[in-house]
């Protein structure tokens, strides 16, 4: 599949792609690079105080990532049934601004499809933010995307009539205190 090679080979040179993730079509990069973060901020004309999503590709990988997995981030996962973010705690090896500041950043195992074989080949998280401009509607489909996202990405993954999920992930939170809050269902 020539694309999952193209599309990683931009990761690999610091830029930014136009992707199907496992819900909707995402922005991304490598999470370990600080400049290329600071482009999906730019792309999506976002504050950096607003944190992004990454994507794992396994429990070994999310680990690597942040320092202690809680025990009820793990029962959690395994009882999910639909693609779900978690917000960690005290993450580490990641884009400083790629973290909230409240010291936390939301993760996500991806399991199957394009995004999975991505991370995967990649062997490091990848950005996985919605392909919209802040404050506008997440796209539900790949023609929703607007053409400043799509004219200013430096690589656009050609699989348009791919079917895919039109619903972002169910995110939730694990707080301090050890209870979980549900950001979006």
């Amino acid at each position: 599949m020539s694309e999952l090679y193209t599309a990683l080979e931009n990761l690999q040179q610091g830029k930014t792609i136009l992707y199907p993730t496992d819900t909707i079509w995402g922005l991304g990069c490598d999470a370990t690079d600080t400049k290329a973060v600071s482009e999906i901020y730019a792309l999506k004309k976002r504050v950096e105080s607003k944190a992004l999503i990454c994507l794992v590709s396994s429990l070994e990988m999310l680990k690597t990532y942040i320092e202690d997995v809680p025990e009820a981030a793990l029962k959690f996962l395994e009882t999910a049934s639909k693609p779900t973010t978690i917000i960690y705690n005290k993450p580490r090896l990641v884009a400083p601004n790629l973290v909230a500041q409240d010291n936390t950043l939301a993760i996500r195992i991806v399991h199957k499809g394009f995004a999975y074989e991505l991370v995967e080949l990649f062997q490091k998280p990848i950005v996985s933010t919605s392909a919209n401009m802040s404050d506008y509607p997440s796209p539900k489909s790949f023609k929703e995307i607007h053409a400043d996202i799509l004219k200013d990405v430096d690589y656009v993954v050609n699989l348009q009539n791919e079917k895919i999920n039109t619903q972002p992930s169910t995110i939730i939170k694990l707080n301090k205190d050890g209870k979980v809050e549900v950001v979006r269902p």
